[in-house]
């Protein structure tokens, strides 16, 4: 057997835990400097009004539905509430799909810096939470209907972006009714403007007999 010499290999069991304290010592100071960092980013989307809403009406229906001096808010408009949050969600969830090519390829580029990354990376992380409570949210005011509650809401965001359409295209027509209008008055107009230069012409160019009194003695004669 061999003797160890432990006062020997003391120094460098010694300097390895001082780095491996010092390496964990920066780790967790780098990820608390990185949260309170990521915490004072500015948010990728602006306040969220039809959550808002939906929770100011869910926390005015009574706890007791016997209890007649509560205020009594209908089920149904807290319904329509948590529908029209989740057609807003559908919207954020649309640019989040959108811009996420765009954000990974300009950072790898290195057209954008770390902290819109982190920016976006925080706001995909508050779309999946969001879509989850408002299944769950769903599920508690009406059995199953969570399921159904993002189809439902595709189809009204579909349905508004059609008559979108439409008024854009009612406001074209009329536009483009004004236009013809305006220009057949136009064309008119130079008709009338060439017709009158045209009967000014031909009167100028019409040509003017000039009598003598020798060819109005002939005249007579013949006569």
């Amino acid at each position: 057997m061999f003797d160890v010499d432990w006062k020997g290999l003391a120094l460098p069991f010694a300097y390895l835990a001082v780095l491996g304290g010092a390496l964990a010592t920066f780790s967790t100071i780098y990820r608390k400097r990185k949260a309170a960092r990521s915490a004072n980013l500015e948010p990728w989307f602006g306040p969220h009004v039809s959550r808002d809403i939906y929770l100011t009406l869910l926390h005015m229906l009574p706890e007791d539905p016997k209890d007649e001096k509560a205020t009594k808010i209908p089920v149904t408009m807290v319904r329509a509430a948590l529908l029209r949050r989740a057609i807003e969600d559908l919207q954020r969830l649309v640019q989040i799909r959108s811009a996420k090519q765009a954000c990974s390829s300009l950072l790898q580029r290195g057209s954008v810096g770390d902290d819109l990354w982190q920016r976006f990376q925080r706001a995909e992380s508050e779309m999946q939470a969001e879509l989850q409570d408002v299944v769950r949210e769903a599920n508690a005011l009406s059995p199953q209907w969570g399921q159904i509650i993002f189809q439902s809401a595709n189809e009204i965001l579909l349905n508004d972006r059609m008559k979108e359409q439409i008024d854009e295209m009612q406001d074209t027509v009329e536009s483009e009714k004004a236009w013809w209008a305006k220009r057949k008055e136009e064309i008119g107009s130079e008709f009338i403007k060439e017709l009158d230069e045209s009967e000014k012409s031909s009167t100028t160019d019409e040509p003017v007999l000039v009598t003598t009194p020798e060819k109005k003695k002939k005249a007579t004669a013949k006569a």
